[in-house]
């Protein structure tokens, strides 16, 4: 037998087993489990902010907005997969450890129904626990749930078609709407250190998707997108991923000084070599697949851990 039909065999018997997982995990592997764990970093700068303002937490209100904030990605996640697929993105994209689609649309292991089904769901699932804190804190949650709704359910098909609104938004997402509804979720309104800090994770969760888009620039023109590495170019927009990188460590510095922030906070610059190194090489390499990839492996770290850092931060100065 010829090594090519030795190899025909070995991929058509891992795909084989591949499709004999378990139903319930194809759904769950629907949700990209890998990319949630942003929801915790972006998540604990909210609780951090409130935690800092009032000494404590209330562990059930901490619970459910977190769910709630889940969920939220979640439905992002698996809304955004069937509307690429649809659009014929993922057909062409060039998969990556950190871009693509999760694959199960196009290898027909579930349905466009099935996976726009899922998806929401888990935004329904948002509905009765921002019922729950309006009816213990009053209306002030409900702009930022609008906001957020409306960020789920036109991010693919209207904020995509849009250079800027597609930068901010995501940010907008993970940043102030995210962190300002965990600090209300606990305190009842919204507070300036909240505010401040959801900058943090803004910045670096709109620079993560920025940098995620450079991969796919030929699908997502082929799939009527238009963000910025269409509408500026790859070599100018790679020089806008360095300033974004580096503005929230600048921005937690200044905080610091003039006292929104506790000292603490400083603990957020342990990434700043990262993410300087990351600044440096991705306009050198804004056109390598093989150098770059690791560049966004070292971005998704930045992004991780710098709100995680100043989360951790924030609630360290107050115990002590």
């Amino acid at each position: 037998m010829s090594k090519p039909e030795q190899k025909d065999i070995v991929t058509s018997n891992s795909y084989r087993r591949l499709t004999q997982r378990p139903r319930l995990m194809t759904w769950f592997l629907e949700t990209r489990p890998q990319f949630l764990l942003l929801t915790p970093a972006c998540f604990l700068v909210g609780a951090a902010a409130a935690y800092w303002d009032r000494g404590r937490l209330v562990p059930l209100s901490l619970f459910l907005a977190f769910v709630g904030a889940l969920l939220g990605h979640v439905s992002v996640n698996v809304l955004n997969d069937v509307e690429d697929f649809l659009s014929g993105i993922d057909l062409h994209t060039r998969p990556t450890p950190f871009s693509g689609g999760s694959g199960f649309l196009v290898r027909g292991e579930l349905s466009p129904e099935e996976v726009r089904r899922l998806g929401l769901v888990a935004l329904g699932g948002t509905i009765p626990i921002g019922l729950y804190f309006i009816w213990r804190h009053g209306w002030g949650i409900i702009p930022l749930g609008m906001i957020g709704v409306a960020l789920v359910l036109l991010y693919t098909r209207e904020i995509t078609r849009n250079p800027w609104i597609c930068l901010v938004a995501p940010g907008l997402g993970f940043g102030p709407i995210m962190v300002l509804g965990a600090y209300f979720c606990q305190t009842g309104h919204y507070g300036t250190t909240a505010a401040a800090a959801s900058l943090v994770p803004g910045f670096l969760v709109s620079d993560l998707l920025l940098l995620n888009q450079f991969p796919d620039v030929e699908a997502d023109a082929r799939g009527g997108r238009w963000n910025l590495p269409l509408h500026w170019g790859l070599q100018k927009t790679s020089r806008l991923y360095g300033v974004l990188i580096l503005t929230p460590f600048a921005w937690v510095t200044i905080a610091t000084a003039v006292g929104v922030f506790p000292l603490g906070s400083l603990l957020a610059l342990l990434t700043l070599p990262l993410a300087y190194r990351a600044a440096c090489e991705v306009p050198r390499n804004y056109e390598d697949l093989e150098r770059l990839i690791p560049l966004m492996g070292l971005n998704v770290a930045v992004t991780l851990i710098t709100p995680t850092l100043l989360a951790l931060g924030i609630f360290l100065h107050r115990l002590l």
